[in-house]
């Protein structure tokens, strides 16, 4: 059987990630200042690989809101904002003009004929008595089963049914179809 590490060889182990991702904090921040610099770079790149994602669980398991990653996040966005915020500062001193993009207009993409029928026919089934009470539909498994059956006949050419609720989708259907 495996044996767990001890309190104590966890609290080492997290004192020495703690200090890894402070490395790579001050590295990453300094590598978003200076990204040309080779050596902030390096630094850098080495906390973040002794810092494994096995052990960031541990860790915000074990301390839950002191945890390494919830401080390594608070850090990262802390020097993100200070660096966009400088950098807003340098292109308002440049005049340089902001605009923003245009919202994205997603068009709607309009309804077959067949899903037209089906709404039809279930607005016939709803306005009748045959699946419940005017208005409700009380077995709507079989309702949508017999309007799509008879969508689909009326669709290949097949007759109308001669009478019940069948003759009615057909019909409010075959307008459409």
């Amino acid at each position: 059987m495996a044996r767990l590490p001890t309190r104590r060889e966890l609290a080492d182990k997290i004192d020495k990630l703690e200090r890894d991702l402070k490395i790579a904090t001050a590295g990453a921040a300094g590598g978003a200042v200076l990204a040309r610099s080779p050596a902030v770079r390096a630094s850098a790149l080495a906390g973040a690989r002794a810092v494994s994602p096995y052990a960031l669980a541990v860790d915000a398991l074990v301390r839950e809101e002191e945890s390494l990653l919830g401080r390594g996040a608070m850090g990262l966005a802390s020097s993100a904002r200070s660096l966009a915020e400088g950098v807003e500062r340098q292109a308002r001193a440049d005049d340089m003009v902001f605009r923003t993009p245009p919202p994205l207009v997603v068009k709607k993409r309009p309804k077959s004929k067949f899903n037209k029928a089906i709404a039809k026919g279930m607005s016939v089934i709803k306005s009748s008595t045959s699946f419940g009470a005017k208005g409700k539909i009380n077995n709507a498994k079989k309702a949508f089963s017999a309007v799509t059956k008879t969508a689909s006949a009326m669709k290949k050419g097949k007759k109308l049914a001669k009478s019940g609720i069948k003759r009615k989708i057909g019909l409010a259907i075959r307008r459409i179809l």
